[in-house]
């Protein structure tokens, strides 16, 4: 019961990102504010690193490693988070986070090609499923001008998420170095590479003392605590705990963008929601339930 509460409170923090993204996005570049979060979540984490002496086996790194880890990093963090805000600044906090949602669905059909795993029966019900819900949600498609950045954005941030779950996958299979060292690694390159996109193409604004607590407890709290914590509950939570959990959000979100957001959703939006959360945990079950038989971790 401990873990479920904690994993509760990890997609609370989680959820809470989106309406603090949202609101840190009056006054922040898209592509700054994310660099800077997670600009600061990977200073935390060298530090953490450091003490736990994770530093010193990244010598032994040989060349493809760190070229898959530098991929990742610019799939996971400069793509994915940087489409992420970047959608976050023109779409609905609901809307992009039933986009990532998805997610689970694209690894499944990137990983045909790419790691020889075709979906089984039942996660191609879950697909279509999920789709069905993502249908309802948006049916009929209609955006206005100012909306196709942000679903671009969206877009290649979910493609970029998909394939970098792909290639996470690949390197932990190695097992030949730890969690915290691809993070730490990764997320170093992709913030770096955001940081810099942010300065060059948007500038760096003056910060308000608001918006460095919005940026602080985002890089802090929602990223460094948050993932620590997700991490330490999935010693003890199953699959499908986790997963149903973890589609919490898809929940959380529209409460939580209603009440400081100021957004609306009506019956067809939450209908279609729910069938999408429902198609996803179907998929992840699925491949969790493979990957614990054949001892492979995320």
């Amino acid at each position: 019961m401990r873990a479920v509460l904690q994993a509760l409170l990890v997609t609370f923090l989680w959820s809470t990102s989106y309406v603090l993204v949202k609101i840190g996005l009056r006054e922040i570049p898209a592509l700054t504010f994310a660099g800077i979060r997670y600009g600061l979540a990977f200073i935390v984490l060298l530090v953490v690193a450091a003490r736990g002496g994770y530093i010193r086996g990244l010598r032994g790194i040989r060349g493809h490693t760190w070229f898959r880890l530098i991929l990742l990093g610019l799939m996971f963090y400069t793509m994915t988070q940087g489409g992420n805000f970047l959608a976050l600044k023109y779409l609905p906090a609901v809307s992009v986070n039933l986009l990532f949602s998805l997610t689970s669905i694209f690894v499944a059909l990137i990983g045909i090609p790419t790691l020889g795993e075709r979906p089984t029966a039942l996660q191609w019900a879950g697909i279509w499923v999920a789709l069905l819900g993502a249908m309802v949600y948006f049916y009929p498609v209609s955006f206005p001008a100012g909306q196709i950045v942000g679903l671009t954005a969206a877009l290649v941030g979910l493609l970029a998420n998909a394939a970098s779950s792909v290639l996470g996958r690949e390197i932990n299979r190695q097992r030949d170095l730890e969690p915290i060292q691809v993070t730490l690694v990764s997320m170093g390159v992709g913030a770096f590479v955001l940081l810099v996109i942010g300065i060059r193409f948007q500038g760096l604004p003056q910060l308000t003392p608001t918006n460095w607590a919005i940026v602080g407890w985002l890089a802090l709290v929602n990223t460094a605590f948050a993932f620590t914590l997700w991490n330490h509950t999935l010693r003890t939570l199953s699959a499908m705990e986790s997963s149903i959990v973890n589609n919490t959000m898809l929940i959380q979100i529209p409460f939580l963008a209603m009440i400081f957001l100021g957004e609306r959703i009506n019956l067809k939006e939450i209908i279609g929601l729910v069938v999408a959360g429902l198609g996803t945990v179907i998929v992840q079950l699925a491949r969790r339930d493979e990957e614990k038989g054949s001892g492979i971790g995320d």
